[in-house]
């Protein structure tokens, strides 16, 4: 009884620690993701489960996400939606802040300079974080 309680113990464990993993769904292979996700693995500590989606755009409706604000990842972090190329800053400000209507945050495209997107002596684009949610989209931060 002692050992199956155990073992019970331990896979409850294990299934608390996964549900703290940042799952990030992806274009199927694109380097760019791996360099985002590399970058949100340290800043957090935490694991960054990759998974290749070519189904990716059912996963975008799910979270409400408007078709404007598409980009090559998908990320799902303590409840919140981050698409693309988002800041890891503007990340941690909108998971401590939890915003009223706030669903997730997008950078649409693939703006250079964005993180995953730094390109040795190339200038940084200008680009938006995108608020979206239950709300009308706002921009959350400008680069």
């Amino acid at each position: 009884m002692v050992k199956k309680f155990a073992i019970l113990l331990a896979l409850m464990s294990s299934s608390a620690l996964a549900a703290n993993d940042i799952v990030m769904h992806r274009d199927p292979g694109c380097g760019c993701c791996e360099k985002w996700a590399a970058q949100v693995r340290s800043a957090f500590g935490r694991k960054v489960q990759v998974i290749d989606d070519r189904q990716r755009s059912s996963l975008q409706r799910k979270i409400g996400l408007p078709a404007d604000l598409v980009s090559c990842h998908t990320a799902l972090i303590d409840g919140v939606a981050f698409e693309g190329h988002v800041p890891v800053a503007d990340m941690k400000r909108v998971l401590a802040s939890k915003p009223k209507g706030v669903k997730g945050l997008a950078v649409a495209g693939m703006p250079l300079g964005s993180p995953g997107m730094e390109v040795p002596g190339r200038p940084r684009d200008r680009f938006n974080v995108i608020a979206f949610g239950t709300a009308k989209p706002m921009v959350f931060k400008s680069y």
